[in-house]
């Protein structure tokens, strides 16, 4: 049974108001329903953002007892896939997934691994293939490769003896740790942070309204920003995206893999509709919208490193539980 957690009333009518979601009596009748209700936000001023900046700052800093490295690992290609362990010395571990175009080094990820460090939680931010430090070209699409990256992280990390608790990706990395969750079976907790449940959805606006027509004519479009190409977009990488089925993939999670979506209510890349469409398609579920955060979580990294941290928290006393009961 799923969990709707929403921040407060307003948020719930933002929602109901979108032209991108229409939310009926049906949705809930299937879920339970937790409205968590918080005082509004008061104005961003100076003052808070000064806050913001310090508490990334403190979360950036380096926790002590702790160890940070620089770790390698070859996928399946033979490309060297370059991360960042914060080793607490314990055997799990939580892998961090960043989003298109993104690194290692995005302030999600970072802020999110010091978190985890001050809960005494050992994580691994890395670069997929094409991206950041990592070896290959950057491609648009490829999911389910980057998934395969990612397997080859948690493989590496299962040879050392580590237990991987929970993946935990953003945006494009939301959608990459689903399709992981899907056909490897081997973690309990999954947080998805924005992702796109529509894969269809998004390519207009990146590509232009007539990008089939161009890219079959031409074999492929350039992706330019101030006169500059930024990527290449090939037919094979587009048609890989547009085939990649999330629902599917959703109805192939574990019913006993705990999934958290949160997604921000004014995610202005990603439609916070997609975020309900998770909720109703993974049995395991827990969805929170904070009210006011947009695709980046800019202005509520301290909300968001909280909720993941508490939910991976969860997980490992749960695990610890069942552990220590079947022992008896």
């Amino acid at each position: 049974m799923g969990t709707f957690v929403i921040q407060n009333a307003h948020s719930l009518s933002l929602l109901s108001n979108s032209s991108s979601l229409s939310i009926t009596p049906s949705l809930f009748n299937h879920h339970q329903v937790r409205f968590s209700f918080i005082p509004n936000h008061k104005p961003i001023t100076r003052t808070t953002r000064r806050n913001i900046l310090n508490l990334n700052m403190s979360l950036s800093s380096q926790t002590p007892g702790f160890e940070q490295k620089r770790v390698i690992i070859p996928n399946k290609h033979g490309e060297k896939l370059v991360g960042i362990l914060h080793d607490s010395g314990t055997n799990e571990i939580v892998i961090l997934c960043h989003g298109f175009r993104s690194s290692k080094e995005s302030k999600t990820l970072v802020n999110l691994a010091a978190a985890l460090e001050k809960a005494g939680i050992s994580s691994f931010r890395f670069d997929f293939s094409g991206n950041g430090e990592s070896d290959g070209s950057f491609q648009y699409g490829y999911y389910w490769r980057e998934a395969e990256d990612l397997r080859a992280v948690t493989q590496h990390f299962h040879e050392s003896n580590r237990l991987v608790t929970a993946i935990v990706g953003h945006s494009k990395g939301g959608g990459v740790v689903l399709l992981y969750a899907s056909k490897y079976h081997d973690v309990k907790a999954v947080v998805n942070l924005s992702g796109r449940y529509d894969l269809k959805a998004g390519i207009e606006e990146r590509l232009g309204n007539d990008y089939m027509k161009r890219i079959k004519e031409d074999g492929f479009i350039d992706v330019k920003s101030s006169g500059n190409s930024e990527y290449r977009v090939t037919l094979e990488s587009l048609l890989d995206r547009l085939n990649t089925d999330m629902l599917e993939a959703c109805l192939q999670i574990d019913n006993e893999c705990r999934v958290l979506t949160v997604h921000g209510s004014s995610d202005t890349v990603i439609s916070v509709g997609d975020a309900f469409h998770f909720a109703q398609a993974i049995p395991n579920h827990t969805l929170h919208i904070i009210e006011g955060a947009d695709h980046p979580y800019n202005n509520h990294q301290n909300e968001l490193a909280s909720l993941v941290v508490n939910f991976i928290e969860e997980t490992l006393h749960q695990d610890r539980d069942t552990s220590t009961s079947s022992s008896e």
